[in-house]
């Protein structure tokens, strides 16, 4: 099973990839999939989950096929072959 993940703005720059190619043996949830990818790109931890809640953070979506997560199962959303799954940093302005 290979999902396609694509980085826009600040996230990028923490990836250092537009998109990158993830193989599972498996469907996985998001959060599984995060872990994954953290793994081998570790400065994106932080910049899309909230470590104590395990929540995304407030300034960052993450969308499934362009539906975002909390509207599906949230970090329990199932990810399957195929899939295209966004990260999208949110700026506040003032």
């Amino acid at each position: 099973m290979a999902v396609t993940l694509k980085f826009l703005g600040a996230l990028r720059h923490a990836s250092g990839e537009d998109n990158v190619r993830v193989h599972c043996e498996r469907e996985v949830t998001i959060l599984e999939l995060v872990d994954k990818v953290t793994k081998r790109m570790p400065a994106l931890r932080s910049n899309i989950l909230d470590e104590q809640l395990e929540t995304p953070k407030p300034n960052a979506l993450i969308l499934v096929n362009g539906k975002e997560i909390s509207v599906l199962n949230g970090l329990d959303t199932q990810v399957e072959d195929g899939d295209e799954v966004v990260f999208v940093p949110v700026v506040h302005g003032g």
